[in-house]
């Protein structure tokens, strides 16, 4: 049976845990986050939750993998940047009313 290579990687802000795999022709996104053991590493990971993409695209997990396939495995944000975006536009807004000569 056909073998292909894919790579599994959970970056972290100050490393990043990169796995390989050979899987049979044919495997899905499910079955190489089940064949990585990824929880093993880091048991703060709740692959159910987390957003899974190949090359930056998301995909879902019954996707096909391709051979070559960089399979990444997303954080959660800690803020909604668009939040976190409003947040520092007041907070600078704020800074240049009260640096006025008045």
């Amino acid at each position: 049976m056909k073998r292909i290579r894919v790579s599994v990687v959970y970056a972290l802000p100050d490393a990043a845990t990169e796995i390989e795999l050979s899987l049979t022709d044919g495997s899905t996104v499910a079955d190489a986050l089940r064949s990585c053991a990824l929880e093993v590493r880091h048991p703060e990971v709740d692959l159910k939750r987390c957003a899974i993409g190949v090359f930056g695209r998301r995909v879902e997990p019954t996707e096909v993998l391709r051979n070559g396939d960089r399979l990444e495995i997303y954080r959660p944000l800690p803020a909604d940047p668009k939040n976190a975006r409003r947040r520092r536009v007041s907070a600078s807004s704020l800074k240049s009313k009260g640096s006025g000569t008045g």
